[in-house]
């Protein structure tokens, strides 16, 4: 129990220990250096750790589509084929449609193979789903002169999407312009992609591409699809999802210059490209009319489109004397981290190790070990002990 309570309140200080070693010392440089250059190349100047960061990017896109196509011998403005009208950050660009003209609430019969029918009995199996394109009545109708179909409730005649249309080839020459408007909250900072050297001449005339005109904020959709590694012919005839991604990565540390926005494009819906049951992107909307008489009908569209998706992000970075502070004091100390593996290698692997585990750690008794200070030799460090001085 005594010896507990003496184990307890003891002190423990550092001795310094001075190892004559070439190999040693080499390991613990080389450690030494490799920790400073980590921190010097790696945390400080890549990483630009002194910094503080803002990655919580404020930012409003406009966007406006130009350019006219032929479609069914009619020609399409951005009127007909852009939706929705407002210029948000998604939209699309219609480049294919199913149309089925006056259809006014009724029955006729479903128009999908699967709803083939000889007789009642094979529909009224399906009455517990819901119909392609109405209520089931669980009745067997004709469809034509050859063939029966299960009855519905809703709008007829039924659509009938498996009809081959080509797609209006135009719209890979339409263009796209971005207007976008950032700011970093915590400094404050604004900025859009028209840069101070963009005129008005320069606008009417550019469009943007990876090499000579990278700041330029009119996108050709053929340049678009094909900086996105895809074929434009396919996407247009199944629809897709683009990407536009704006990145800000701006050092405000350096001129506001310096500070410019970065595209990159992808493809968005890339599993829709391997899944056969529902490839591309198309989507239905309807235009409502009203007869004579009052009876309602409609036309409705099914659409394929190709949709666009401006996606912003960004971050801004600026010099600040706490995340300063903080990683260098994490530097200092992560140097001695060569010393703990150096310790490692003496007190295990090296010849001597006994003789270093002899020095480094003492015991000292109260004060009684002064009286056989004059039995140890003394290097000359001030305060430490060579090993040197006992091979």
């Amino acid at each position: 129990m005594w010896s507990c309570i003496t184990d307890f309140f003891t002190y423990e200080t550092t001795k310094s220990v001075v190892v004559k070693s070439w190999t040693i010392g080499i390991i613990n440089r080389v450690v030494q250096l490799l920790i400073i250059t980590y921190f010097v190349g790696w945390v400080f100047v890549y990483e630009k750790a002194y910094q503080v960061r803002d990655t919580a990017i404020e930012s409003s896109v406009m966007t406006k589509v130009k350019g006219f196509g032929i479609y069914n011998d009619k020609v399409m403005d951005v009127a007909d084929y852009v939706t929705p009208t407002q210029g948000a950050s998604v939209f699309c660009i219609i480049t294919k449609l199913i149309t089925t003209e006056n259809q006014v609430q009724g029955y006729c019969p479903e128009s999908e193979k699967k709803y083939i029918c000889t007789h009642d009995s094979n529909c009224t199996r399906h009455l517990n789903k819901p119909g392609s394109y109405g209520i089931l009545t669980g009745k067997c109708v004709p469809f034509n002169a050859t063939i029966k179909m299960c009855q519905i409730k809703g709008w007829c005649p039924a659509e009938i999407d498996t009809i081959k249309t080509t797609p209006m080839m135009e719209v890979e020459n339409f263009t796209i312009f971005i207007k976008n408007s950032i700011r970093f909250p915590i400094f404050n900072y604004t900025k859009g992609n028209f840069l101070p050297t963009i005129t008005g001449d320069y606008i009417k005339n550019c469009n943007f591409d990876m090499v000579n005109n990278t700041y330029c904020p009119i996108f050709r959709v053929g340049d678009v699809v094909r900086y996105a590694q895809q074929n434009f012919t396919k996407l247009a005839d199944k629809g897709g999802v683009i990407g536009i991604k704006i990145g800000w990565m701006c050092d405000l540390d350096k001129s506001d210059d310096q500070c410019n926005p970065s595209y990159s494009f992808t493809r968005l819906d890339a599993m829709s490209q391997k899944n056969a049951v529902s490839p591309g992107y198309n989507f239905r909307f309807a235009k409502y009319y009203k007869m004579e008489n009052g009876t309602d009908y409609r036309t409705l569209v099914k659409a394929y489109a190709i949709r666009f998706d401006v996606l912003v992000n960004g971050n801004a970075g600026k010099f600040n004397m706490i995340p300063t502070l903080i990683n260098m004091v994490a530097a200092f100390t992560s140097v001695g981290v060569g010393t703990v593996l150096c310790d490692i290698i003496l007190l295990n692997f090296l010849k001597g190790a006994e003789q270093y585990k002899a020095k480094k750690f003492e015991e000292v008794k109260y004060l009684l070990s002064l009286r056989h200070s004059d039995t140890i030799l003394r290097s000359s460090d001030s305060g430490a002990f060579s090993i040197e001085h006992y091979s």
